[in-house]
């Protein structure tokens, strides 16, 4: 198999069809190997249109969801990002290519471990990779209390308040919001203390987030 070239094509046919047309995504989809974080019993999925297995139950998100996120969050140089759900790391991978610092948030010791090995072997230095339950925020003594950007890789009914209260002003959320059948891609972007607005962008379906509490429903 040709790598590149695969690559290539997968970018091509599944990714810009996707309406994926930024240009510092789709560069930034050939600099992060995508294959470096996949499994190796899945090493020949790496760039089909579907989702790969992980430990735990879990998967990597289909390439084009994965590069529609990161144009839609359109993370900046100077900004701090907070993932919620790590898998393989290469989400965050991704958003450390684009962001000042990165912290990642995974429920899952196994999977922890494999991201944080994965981001090591990559040589990515930006990113915190965190044990424990992020999906009412989260916050310790070597991580901020704000966040320019949230990413949360996984479904919720809703956002919770303690996640919206943690993004700053002008700082994006990018959330899978609902329950099957219906689940939507949502950019929330805080405008003031007390305003938030929202984006749908795209439909699709997913995993829902696992977490340890029950969600609370955050009304706008």
């Amino acid at each position: 198999m040709n790598t590149e070239q695969t690559r290539f094509n997968m970018i091509e046919q599944q990714i810009r069809p996707w309406n994926v047309l930024e240009k510092n995504v789709l560069d930034l989809l050939t600099v992060v190997k995508r294959e470096a974080f996949v499994p190796a019993e899945h090493q020949n999925l790496a760039f089909f249109d579907t989702e790969i297995p992980l430990p735990g139950g879990e998967y990597m998100f289909a390439p084009k969801v994965e590069a529609r996120i990161l144009q839609e969050v359109a993370v900046q140089a100077h900004e701090r990002v907070l993932e919620i759900g790590t898998g393989s790391g290469y989400m965050a991978a991704l958003l450390a290519h684009q962001a000042e610092h990165v912290t990642t948030v995974e429920i899952d010791p196994t999977l922890r471990a494999l991201a944080e090995q994965n981001l090591s072997a990559y040589g990515i230095k930006n990113v915190d990779v965190v044990l424990g339950d992020g999906s009412e925020g989260w916050s310790n003594a070597d991580s901020p209390t704000q966040y320019d950007v949230i990413v949360i890789s996984g479904a919720l009914p809703a956002v919770p308040d303690a996640l919206l209260k943690q993004l700053k002003v002008g700082g994006r959320i990018g959330a899978i919001i609902g329950e099957e059948p219906v689940m939507t891609f949502q950019v929330i972007t805080r405008i003031d203390d007390n305003t938030y607005e929202t984006k749908s962008v795209f439909e699709l379906l997913v995993k829902p987030l696992i977490t340890r509490v029950t969600t609370s429903h955050f009304t706008f």
